[in-house]
């Protein structure tokens, strides 16, 4: 036998070295789990570091849960149990997220659970120690849910039930529970920032701090007035639901088949969307709060002055203030004196009283947006002095105009913000260092010298003050008594005294009443310099003239409303009034910013709407014909701020005047319903119309003219009227003549057949020319339920969009408005349910001809003149029964009113 050749030794040599090392490779490179593990085991990051840690991962390949290091290396100490959205590496929710372990950890699967472990042994984590069976399984589902099964394959344990940053589709948030944020990006420890669920509301709060709420948010709608039970995340966006399922709160998002919600490290509540779970790209943040970077708690570090710039903002340190040594970007005091802190005013040598440096005017605080203050009705010092004698207290906030002070309690300060429409002065508390505390003390020996000399020049001066208002009390008593002899000129009645009338600016009310919570109040001199005197007027209504104004700074512009058909109030009256709606706040309502109560003058300070009143888009001869889904919008807005304005505010209150001219459009599709609330601010006089009349002819629900009480239901009507014209995009009457009204008199009083008139046809009913208000012979309401009747949709809807418009859509619109001009209030659908039927998500139901009919009387008035049938009215009653000419006019007064044509 020939001997081996010399190289083949070292080849067995080599294939048995590499046979004795395989098993300590594969050792290394443990398998990848698909969905189900069964104890016992036992992962960590060096056991699954060909997987980067992973150890299972469901079905789908979207989800793993992994032994990860999110600093990917820098810090071999920050070791957690996470399950990972594998395709975007988010980590959606982290286990051990206070007590991170090392790259030889374990994460352990027992009959008793999950535990997290440092390499001595030492249990870091773990789910609830007495389950209710033993576990059989570890699940991740293609949710992401990580669950703990039992023999029966029920659930004793999952992922789902908490939530530490992340909410994925299908997980619910309850009531009482929240999110909160990591550290950093590195750190997944508990951060200051939380999303919280309130039985009221969705909050973001920062140490405790409210700086955000959904309620708040202009893209957020209220559905209903109820109690919050959960909140969760799907494809169509983000819905607060009551316990019977009903939902609460929601925002609309884009189509998305995986939206992931995550509140960052930075605050920001960010809802991101992705085409498939298994998507790595995503379509872009859907939803981010709050919206604004100043509106953040530390968009700047500690007292930094945020301004927008742009798409971004910068950070500037306000007077009196200089920028940190220590902190990058933060401010401390520029007197040399230091920050009040829990500590040093808890030290025993700390014996310095307190001072305060006063911030800028308008530098707001976000905490004093949305908590409440700490105390109401107290003065200046009574508010530094709670600040003062509380250790925990950084800074406060006092709000002169409605007597409300602010405490800032916190572990440190957040950063300030530029507001023109801030009203609360804020001061900044400090400890002086010992210099400017020894200086103190040496002036104050200084002025115990001083004071033998100047006390007695201060008792004189006292003294001859005392004396000269006396002599000028008195002086004035003697003129009062003068005057009571003279002519008493023309007064009126002013909350049981009597008032001169003749000067605008003589208000016995105290100018400076003070309502909590109320909103930013004008001088008129400001009031004239935001409006350049009343120069652009931009509209009228009931209740006064609008005028085009602009606040300083970023606030922008504003429309200014004068009052002028609103009886002279008790200032505290009407503070009270407006404060209550200042504090409506919808995306789908006029924001009220602030008002002028002064003398006998009351203006309010609207958000500014570029596009004006509904009217004139819709009716105007000029500019682009608003399409069919700009009005369904439009119609949709409307109704979802009426809702809110009946059940979703604390107090139900009725608007009373919905029409096109109180319908406000913007850029961007913006739809708001403008003057609601008003009509509690009308003079006596005025209020004791209320129940015979109050709105705009032609929108008037029949209610108004009987005994009835008037509800929410007559807002119901006015919609259903206004709906029509949007349908028609042109005004519900023609001319009109007073034979018109003697026809439809006469018509009350005979036995007129229910067909159509002679002289009128469904032909003429919509051959008018379109576009122009007040043209035509028609009543369009009648014309309406006619066609209606007959199937003809289409031909109801406004020529200028022929072609463009689909029969089932004005269908569905027609049934919808007529089924709101039912005339018994209790057929017609509440506002609520008029949104779902806007919506779609429920059918409108077939309209009641029968509870129709007077629209059909309306109609006869007006499309058949003829002034013969007045003597008919007189004449035709039934035998024995007697007539008169002032019934005829009662009547005739009656359909005038109500809904008839205008």
């Amino acid at each position: 036998m020939s001997p081996l050749p010399p190289a083949l030794p070292r080849s067995l040599a080599f294939l048995g070295l590499a046979l004795i090392l395989l098993p300590a490779r594969a050792a290394d490179a443990w398998p990848l789990t698909t969905e189900l593990l069964r104890p016992p085991f036992t992962a960590s990051n060096i056991l699954y570091v060909d997987t980067d840690g992973a150890f299972l991962e469901s079905k789908n390949g979207a989800f793993k849960a992994a032994v990860l290091n999110p600093g990917q290396g820098e810090q071999q100490d920050r070791f957690y149990l996470v399950v990972l959205h594998a395709p975007s590496a988010t980590v959606v929710w982290s286990g051990n997220r206070g007590a991170p372990t090392t790259s030889s950890g374990s994460v352990k699967l027992t009959s008793q659970g999950l535990t997290v472990s440092n390499p001595d042994g030492t249990v870091l984590w773990s789910t609830p120690p007495q389950l209710p069976s033993p576990v059989v399984a570890l699940r991740l589902l293609d949710s992401g849910n990580l669950q703990l099964l039992d023999a029966g394959n029920a659930t004793l344990w999952q992922s789902f039930d908490n939530a530490t940053d992340t909410l994925l589709p299908g997980q619910q948030l309850r009531a009482g529970a929240y999110l909160s944020a990591a550290t950093s990006a590195t750190d997944l420890a508990e951060g200051n920032y939380r999303l919280g669920v309130t039985t009221a509301d969705l909050v973001l709060t920062w140490q405790a701090s409210t700086y955000w709420r959904l309620s708040n948010d202009v893209r957020s709608y209220k559905d209903r007035n109820a109690a919050v039970a959960s909140v969760s995340v799907n494809a169509s966006g983000l819905f607060a639901v009551a316990a019977d399922g009903g939902l609460v709160f929601r925002v609309d998002l884009g189509e998305a088949a995986f939206p992931v919600l995550k509140l960052g490290y930075d605050g920001r509540l960010r809802i991101t969307s992705y085409p498939l779970v298994n998507s790595s790209a995503s379509l872009g943040s859907d939803f981010v709060a709050p919206a604004n970077d100043c509106d953040l708690p530390l968009q700047c570090p500690s007292l930094g002055l945020c301004s927008p710039s742009g798409n971004s903002s910068t950070c500037t340190c306000p007077p009196l203030f200089a920028a940190s040594a220590t902190t990058p970007g933060a401010c401390t005091p520029g007197d040399g004196s230091a920050l009040a802190s829990p500590a040093l005013c808890q030290s025993s040598n700390s014996t310095v009283s307190p001072a305060y440096l006063a911030l800028k005017s308008k530098a707001a605080y976000f905490a004093t947006k949305f908590d409440p203050p700490i105390k109401t009705g107290v003065n200046h010092n009574a508010c530094r002095g709670l600040c003062s004698t509380s250790c925990g207290c950084l800074a406060y906030f006092y709000d002169n105009s409605s007597l409300s002070c602010y405490l800032i309690q916190e572990k440190q300060l957040g950063s300030l913000y530029l507001s023109s429409s801030a009203s609360a002065m804020g001061y900044i508390k400090t400890i002086p260092s010992p210099n400017n505390a020894t200086r103190n003390n040496s002036s104050s020996s200084s002025g115990n010298r001083v004071v033998p000399i100047v006390l007695p020049s201060i008792a004189a001066f006292l003294l001859l003050t005392v004396i000269a208002c006396y002599a000028c009390w008195r002086r004035m008593r003697n003129n009062g008594k003068k005057r009571k002899g003279r002519s008493p000129g023309v007064k009126q009645v002013y909350m049981g005294r009597q008032k001169d009338t003749g000067n605008a600016d003589d208000d016995e009310d105290d100018d400076n009443v003070r309502v909590p919570g109320m909103p930013t109040r004008f001088s008129y001199a400001e009031i004239e310099a935001m409006t350049s005197n009343f120069e652009t007027k931009i509209g009228s209504g009931g209740f006064g003239s609008v005028y085009k104004g602009e606040l300083p700074g970023v606030e922008g512009l504003v429309a200014v409303k004068k009052l002028e058909a609103v009886g002279v109030q008790a200032k505290r009256e009407f503070c009270t009034e407006i404060t209550v709606i200042a504090n409506i706040r919808h995306v789908n309502l006029v924001r009220l910013r602030g008002f002028c109560a002064e003398g006998s003058r009351r203006l309010l300070v609207y958000e500014y709407m570029n596009r004006g009143s509904l009217d004139r888009s819709l009716f105007g001869r000029t500019g682009p014909v608003l399409e069919w889904g700009e009005r369904m919008e439009v119609a949709l807005g409307v109704a979802r701020g009426l809702a809110y304005l009946h059940t979703g505010c604390d107090q139900k209150i009725v608007h009373c005047d919905v029409k096109p001219e109180n319908i406000l459009l913007a850029h961007g599709g913006q739809v708001k319903v403008a003057d609601f609330g008003l009509a509690k601010l009308m003079s006596p006089e005025q209020s004791a119309l209320f129940t015979t009349m109050r709105g705009t002819r032609g929108y008037l629900a029949p209610e108004w003219l009987s005994n009835a009480a008037i509800s929410d239901r007559a807002d119901v009507y006015s919609f259903g009227m206004v709906l029509l014209e949007l349908i028609h995009g042109r005004k519900n009457r023609g001319e009109q003549t007073n034979d018109d009204v003697a026809v439809a008199v006469a018509a009350a009083g005979s036995s007129v057949q229910s067909d159509w008139p002679s002289g009128w046809s469904s032909a003429t009913a919509v051959s008018s020319p379109s576009g122009a208000s007040g043209s035509g012979d028609e009543y369009f309401p009648m014309v309406a339920m006619e066609l209606h009747g007959q199937g003809r949709h289409l031909d109801l809807v406004d020529p200028r969009l022929e072609g463009r418009v689909e029969e089932a859509e004005a269908a569905r619109a027609v049934r919808i408005a007529l089924c709101c001009l039912h005339e018994d209030p209790a057929q017609r659908p509440s506002m609520a349910a008029v949104v779902r039927m806007l919506e779609g998500t429920v059918a409108p139901p077939e309209p009641r001809v029968e509870a129709l009919g007077f629209l059909r009387l309306y109609g006869r008035g007006h499309a058949v003149p003829n002034t013969s049938l007045i003597a008919m009215a007189g004449t035709s009653g039934s035998a024995g029964t007697p007539s008169s000419t002032a019934g005829v006019s009662q009547l005739t007064d009656t359909l005038q009113s109500v809904s008839a044509p205008r």
